[in-house]
């Protein structure tokens, strides 16, 4: 089965799955469910053709097998009428925890991009509105179990370029979007999609389209731009659109702050050098925080924070698909360098909505047309990122304001506040990840103090929480770094810590500097005082 493939098959699992809250430690073997999931995920994918029934009723019943559940998902979505039925969730493990290697790709064998294609909306049978189909495809597969899988999942694809569903109508005019999505594989680790939406070249009332890519790389900014270059040529001919991709899929992904430089001929232009820049700070190339802070104010930024560090049950609400990824992904970004690492599903396709009655954690983005079906908020954040005035919060869990010490907060907001009006997103991006990572430097920076080896040299070092709990200053702190010490995030942060006890990352190089501003400061303290007395 081809990598993309089991993508996308795994997507649809693997987000659904995390309902039962089952984890697995990284150093454990491949568990023994894996083949029978493969094969329910395979029938999910050959049927997702007719997942765009429109069907979205909301299911509240019990939860037990995985085959239970994607029956019950197929038989809901391909009837028009009939009762709600219970969706029973996954009984199989979600997938490992993921570390940052698991976001980092070997650069020596990575292209840019897997796939690019073009989802257009055809004219279903019947009167069922506009289903999705692939018109476009860049690369093509080069034999026929390649193609056949391929299909499977470009088909999977399609639902998260068009999540809203089959109810759309011809358009004369229509505001591009780019937004994008993460694809899970079975072992946790992720590809990400990028799609643009528009009106395609014509005359008259015409659906909208869609171009994605697939890629192993996460750099909004860098394929926003090959979007603007790809929908040049689309206004040309489909064929112009080859050759331009051909050159991105040959040329080496540039390190942070380096350029690559792409020549394409354009008729009647000439030959073209498009030139593609990465951030130098990469950790931060996927995210733009701008649109975060615009919809929140830094207090209700500080409060969402909250929820998600203590990893809760989160749901954003908006209209526009592309607010909904921006702001997820910069969420997840504010826990550098910690990792989110339960159900992250940035736009949720109508047809998988079911799974906000997950009872584990997550991170999920819904469209403000399909907020009425969300019946349940036990125990949910809601942020309503399009309400024009007052309060975003939806529903609340009551305590989010409080979760973080006063003067923990008081310091973020400080630190927020000196980030410029209109400032340019690096600087943005600066300002803001250094406020909230100086914030995980200060409660709990002090963890390398507390992997300590239990016997001879050839002992595995382990965290000695209880050390690193009574350690712990100010002791108004304590509170919240108990229950922070109790997310999968930081369970997953010392197992890898634990493995390199001694190596010298970027957090750790924080810490010591910040340290060592601590005990400057202190010594002049020290000093202050002696010359008073």
């Amino acid at each position: 089965m081809c990598h993309l493939s089991q993508d996308c098959d795994v997507m649809v699992k693997a987000h659904l799955s995390s309902r039962t809250g089952f984890r697995r430690r990284p150093s454990e073997a491949g568990h023994p469910l894996a083949g029978e999931e493969q094969t329910l995920i395979e029938r999910c994918s050959e049927n997702v053709g007719d997942m765009m029934s429109g069907q979205t009723d909301v299911d509240h019943g019990p939860m037990k097998k995985i085959s239970s559940m994607f029956s019950s998902l197929q038989e809901k979505l391909h009837r028009d009428k009939g009762e709600k039925k219970v969706l029973t969730p996954p009984s199989a493990p979600t997938p490992r925890s993921l570390s940052h290697q698991d976001r980092i790709p070997s650069l020596g064998q990575t292209f840019f991009f897997e796939h690019l294609v073009v989802v257009s909306l055809k004219k279903s049978n019947g009167d069922k509105g506009y289903e999705p189909q692939i018109s476009y495809q860049f690369p093509k597969a080069t034999n026929r179990s390649q193609k056949e899988e391929e299909e499977k999942c470009l088909k999977a694809v399609t639902l998260f370029c068009f999540p809203e569903g089959v109810n759309w109508a011809p358009l004369t005019e229509y505001r591009s979007e780019t937004f994008s999505f993460v694809l899970t594989e079975i072992d946790g680790s992720r590809r990400n999609g990028y799609c643009r939406r528009l009106l395609p070249h014509g005359k008259g009332a015409r659906p909208p389209e869609a171009y994605c890519i697939i890629s192993r790389l996460a750099c909004f900014g860098l394929f926003s731009k090959i979007f603007d270059e790809v929908e040049k040529r689309r206004q040309i001919s489909m064929a112009m659109i080859y050759p331009f991709m051909q050159s991105l899929r040959e040329a080496p992904f540039p390190a942070p702050g380096n350029t690559v430089n792409i020549k394409s001929f354009i008729p009647e232009s000439g030959t073209e050098i498009i030139r593609l820049t990465r951030p130098q700070d990469s950790w931060l190339e996927h995210v733009d925080f701008q649109t975060l802070f615009h919809c929140l104010t830094d207090e209700e930024v500080l409060q969402v924070f909250a929820a998600t560090v203590l990893e809760r049950r989160i749901v954003f609400i908006a209209e526009e698909l592309g607010t909904l990824s921006q702001v997820l992904h910069a969420v997840a970004a504010l826990l550098f360098p910690f990792l989110w690492q339960h159900t992250f599903i940035s736009i949720v396709p109508r047809v998988l909505l079911d799974v906000y009655l997950a009872p584990t954690p997550y991170l999920l983005g819904i469209q403000s047309s399909l907020q009425h079906q969300l019946t349940d908020h036990t125990d949910l954040l809601i942020v309503d990122l399009s309400a024009p005035t007052g309060s975003k919060f939806i529903t609340r869990i009551g305590d989010e304001d409080t979760l973080i010490p006063a003067k923990l907060q008081e310091e973020l907001l400080q630190a927020l506040c000196m980030r410029r009006r209109n400032a340019p997103t690096e600087e943005l991006n600066r300002v803001i990840s250094e406020a909230f990572l100086t914030f995980f430097v200060k409660t709990v920076g002090h963890f390398a103090d507390h992997i300590k080896k239990s016997g001879g040299g050839k002992q595995a070092a382990t965290f000695q929480k209880k050390s690193f709990l009574k350690a712990v200053e100010p002791k108004s702190s304590r509170s919240f770094v108990k229950q922070f010490v109790q997310t999968q995030m930081f369970d997953l942060f010392v197992q890898e810590e634990e493995k390199q006890p001694n190596h010298e990352g970027f957090f750790r190089k924080k810490v010591a500097e910040y340290q060592e501003r601590r005990k400057k400061e202190r010594m002049k303290s020290g000093w202050m005082k002696g010359v008073v007395v």
